[in-house]
């Protein structure tokens, strides 16, 4: 993958990773969404990594699914599902992404960009938001069962079976209606001004709260019956508890350490 399809960089605690395919819509070639699966996942745990932030290059789009280039070379069965199992493996580090993901997403956000979007711990959105998976009209593939079933806890069955029969697009003020996304900007400086601000606020807060928020959140989505016991420990016996039992009885601001 040449090394400016995906950018990443961090700074002031927060990681920005930047979809930069502009010319294409920023539509994704195969080795970028592993690409973004390494970034996920290899998020470090000395608290130098507290947000991350995904958003894309230009003003058309954050996202517009795969570059359908990629697929004339599909011969078999083999080649789908690897392409697929592809897919899952990376929507899965997204969701084990121990820090909170936020999608800023102005324009275009189809196919595999609504996926990657969908699976952000927040969403924000500019007026110009165009959200859904029109594949029934254009390439005519199909959408793995486990991620119909991710997709469907975000935006409900009934609303995903509509969209995907009908291929139509999710627009700003439908998206901000249904709690698709939390906010919508009134422009896209806007929206990326407010995702820093968010970012920044989430970065502040105490790191291990938030990964066993996020791991627990993801556990339930899973199977109704969860142990939680390993997340309890974490946060009550670590030193950030007793740091921020600390300065709140002293009315000072904690210092977190994320340990």
């Amino acid at each position: 993958m040449p090394s400016d399809e995906i950018l990443y960089e961090v700074r002031d605690s927060i990681g920005r990773v930047t979809f930069n395919r502009p010319q294409a819509r920023n539509a994704f070639t195969f080795d970028m969404y592993p690409r973004l699966g390494e970034i996920c996942a290899n998020v470090p745990d000395d608290g130098s990594v507290r947000a991350i932030i995904m958003t894309g290059a230009g003003d058309k789009a954050f996202g517009s699914g795969t570059d359908m280039t990629q697929f004339r070379g599909f011969a078999q069965p083999e080649d789908a599902w690897a392409y697929e199992d592809r897919l899952d493996d990376v929507m899965v580090e997204i969701e084990n992404c121990s820090v909170p993901t936020i999608a800023a997403i102005n324009g275009a956000c189809t196919g595999g960009g609504a996926a990657i979007a969908a699976l952000c711990d927040i969403r924000l959105a500019s007026p110009s938001l165009k959200f859904g998976f029109p594949i029934a009209r254009t390439l005519g593939n199909c959408i793995s069962a486990n991620n119909l079933k991710r997709f469907s806890q975000v935006i409900g069955a009934n609303r995903l079976r509509e969209i995907l029969f009908t291929a139509r697009l999710i627009e700003a003020e439908e998206a901000l209606a249904t709690g698709l996304v939390s906010e919508v900007a009134a422009s896209q400086e806007a929206l990326l001004a407010r995702a820093e601000e968010l970012a920044l606020r989430i970065a502040s807060h105490a790191p291990l709260t938030l990964r066993a928020t996020k791991e627990g959140l993801r556990r339930i989505s899973k199977t109704p019956d969860v142990d939680d016991r390993d997340l309890i420990a974490l946060c009550y016996m670590s030193d950030d508890f007793k740091e921020g039992m600390e300065a709140f009885l002293a009315k000072r601001k904690p210092n977190w350490k994320g340990r």
